[in-house]
């Protein structure tokens, strides 16, 4: 143990005083993150290796990992092999079949196994049913099973291995009562849940699988309950603050002015944002919905609705084409009422920049539109009620926080394309309420998707031709790919590729290019004139994922599409499909990986976002699927957002009768909770001021 005096022993104690451990191990766990003894504790196993249920040598699975009860019968004892290394060899059988174990480098392997004793022989079978083989096989004695039927394993680095760790976590066992408990004893009680100590015993050294289920249960449900409280009180930061006062209006005057009947899902999303804007608190409301579902036209209906209250409106989008693109679709619809809109981008003339700050601060102007533009400190509202902010997921918390600061309490609309499944969007959106718009408006069509291999290419290419010989336009996206650790320069590979397909491929078409390191600008200016029918091919990469709308455009092909996942795919398909002809994706790739060509597959068959989302939040996990983490989510020890769902359905009901009850967790049995919040919310400090 230590070498400090166990009485001293606290969660904090470095790693470092653990018995075996020096500085060089030391800075091999701060990679993974452990610098403290109650980060070894809390480095729970990603799966285990059971040693209770052995295979017979001939029903052995060849080439899976398994384990295998054999007999030693023989050890003809080791050799030296050409280059220098060691081999260790010996025979071992059961009734039927024998089996042939090798080591290299590892001379006391096989010395320490006795002739006719039985062992337990973890690893990968490999051979025929003639000759079956296992090279440096786990063994394990039947004494040793008996104690420990399940051996963890862990998430681990370079230089520091699993058996490493599970040694270091074994010493601290015993000391498990160092982490504190944050869930009170009723609570125990009333979920059947172990106690802290007991589940982490239990997670790191389990008898049973019953009782490793126990462990994961309990520690899953605390870290679901934290994170619930959490964002519990981050709602409850505005519950005191007023919104901007607003009465209901008769929107039949709205309704009646649309060129197309909205669908009951746009309905519904509208009736949720003006319950929340006439009910005297700031609205703060996430509508998502699928590409082309119609997020707009909800946003449209609360900013006729903040004006007749006698309100101005800002929309925020990510890009000046964005921002653009609302402008010209809002302002005709909105001018039916009198509502002046105004556009503000960064490329604003100096003169039409003053008129439309003036008309802001004297409030002559009810909706202004812009990009990053509108968190400027010279943009003054005479009187903002309403904030939309379109595509949040490409704005951080503070950029939102920024502009809802230019009032006192303004309502907030956050518009998003990002299809995820509800429950786990009241997680990731913690702090908005969220209205899902999962129909789309009657016309819009679904686009035909394939998924290809490299030898259908020329047939690819001549479809191409096809379309834009009838004057329709393709997007060709393509990932970045570099060499082992590099990071690939975006412009040369996107520029090389692009240069490429127009001297080689399509000489008598006009290829453009789009990539991420491009200035703002020049960006905008490709895009525009893809927009305006001035080239017949886009090539980029996934920065035309968001928004833009080229309704001449009907095919976007995706080069090596394993590399995306199914969310940007399904994205970057929105792109397509926006006019009347008919659209397509094609999804090339030569990846013969089974998972790969299931998830490929999976697009092919369904034009459902939310669909979508569930597999990709399955396949790759939630630190994958929200990329950069700009929601700010904490990271997740043992809970996994995307199969833990009843789990989670329990722990916010818990975590919303709790808050009833408690909201500032000051009573005694609710505080090592509150501690507990604070500690998991370290890094997005801000979020819970």
């Amino acid at each position: 143990m230590p070498t400090e005096n166990r009485t001293t022993l606290t969660p904090d104690t470095p790693v470092r005083y653990l018995k075996g451990v020096g500085p060089k191990t030391a800075e091999r766990f701060e990679k993974l993150g452990i610098v403290t003894l109650a980060d070894l504790l809390c480095h729970y196993p990603r799966r285990y290796i059971d040693f209770s249920k052995p295979y017979s040598i001939a029903e052995a699975p060849a080439d899976t990992e398994c384990v295998v009860k054999a007999e030693v019968f023989a050890k003809p004892g080791g050799r030296i092999l050409p280059g220098g290394r060691r081999m260790e060899r010996i025979t071992a059988g059961d009734d039927v079949s024998s089996l042939e174990i090798t080591w290299f480098n590892n001379p006391y392997a096989a010395q320490k196994l006795q002739l006719g004793q039985e062992y337990y022989f973890q690893g990968i079978v490999t051979g025929g049913m003639l000759r079956r083989q296992m090279v440096n096989p786990q063994v394990r004695t039947a004494e040793q099973i008996k104690a420990s039927p399940f051996e963890a394993v862990y998430p681990q680095t370079e230089g520091l291995t699993s058996n490493a760790i599970a040694k270091c976590v074994r010493q601290l066992l015993p000391h498990a009562e160092l982490l504190p408990d944050p869930l009170p004893p009723e609570m125990l009680a009333k979920y059947r849940l172990l106690s802290k100590a007991d589940a982490v015993r239990a997670i790191h050294c389990p008898a049973t699988e019953e009782q490793a289920y126990a462990a994961r249960r309990r520690l899953i449900y605390e870290e679901l309950l934290v994170l619930q409280l959490g964002i519990g009180r981050m709602k409850n930061r505005g519950a005191a603050a007023t919104g901007a006062p607003m009465r209901l209006a008769d929107p039949s005057l709205f309704w009646a002015s649309l060129p197309f009947s909205p669908t009951g899902a746009q309905r519904r999303a509208i009736a949720d944002a003006v319950e929340d804007m006439v009910s005297g608190k700031p609205m703060n409301r996430l509508c998502q919905g699928d590409v082309g579902s119609g997020k707009t036209m909800v946003a449209a209906a609360c900013i006729w609705f903040a004006v007749e209250n006698g309100w101005q409106t800002a929309l925020m989008a990510p890009t000046e084409i964005l921002a653009r693109q609302h402008y010209q679709g809002l302002a005709p619809l909105l001018a039916r009422f009198s509502i002046r809109c105004a556009l503000l981008t960064g490329s604003t003339r100096a003169k039409e920049r003053r008129e439309i700050l003036a008309g802001l601060a004297d409030g002559t102007i009810d909706l202004c539109i812009g990009t990053h533009a509108l968190l400027t400190e010279d943009v003054q509202y005479q009187k903002l009620g309403l904030v939309v902010t379109d595509e949040q997921h490409r704005f951080g918390v503070n950029q939102r926080a920024a502009l809802s600061q230019k009032a006192e309490d303004p309502h907030m609309l956050v518009l998003s394309a990002t299809p995820i499944p509800r429950t786990l969007a009241l997680v990731i959106y913690g702090d908005l309420d969220v209205s899902v718009i999962d129909e789309l408006p009657p016309g819009r069509q679904k686009v035909d998707t394939f998924a290809l291999g490299e030898s259908y290419r020329p047939r690819v290419q001549a479809f191409i031709r096809k379309l834009a010989a009838a004057g329709q336009q393709i997007f060709i996206v393509c990932p970045l790919v570099g060499e082992a650790d590099q990071i690939p320069d975006e412009r040369k590979a996107v520029t090389a590729y692009a240069k490429q397909l127009q001297e080689q491929v399509f000489p008598d078409l006009r290829v453009a290019v789009l990539h991420g390191k491009m200035k703002p600008k020049e960006k905008e200016k490709v895009m525009a004139a893809f927009a305006a029918g001035e080239s017949d091919i886009l090539v980029s990469t996934t920065v035309v994922e968001v928004g833009v709308d080229v309704p001449n455009a009907t095919c976007m092909v995706v080069e090596n599409a394993d590399r995306f996942g199914l969310s940007q795919l399904h994205q970057l398909r929105g792109r397509v499909g926006r006019g009347k002809a008919k659209s397509y994706c094609i999804l090339l790739s030569d990846s013969q990986n089974e998972e790969t060509r299931a998830r490929l597959k999976v697009m092919t068959q369904t034009n459902d976002g939310f669909r979508i989302s569930q597999e990709d939040l399955r396949l790759r996990g939630p630190g994958d699927f929200f990329g950069q983490r700009q929601h700010g989510l904490p990271a997740m020890k043992i809970a996994d957002l995307s199969c833990d769902m009843r789990l989670l359905d329990e722990a916010q009901t818990a975590a919303r009768q709790l808050m009833e009850r408690d909201p500032e967790l000051t009573d005694p049995a609710h505080r090592p909770l509150r501690r507990r919040i604070r500690q998991l919310f370290d890094t997005n400090a801000d979020m819970l001021n």
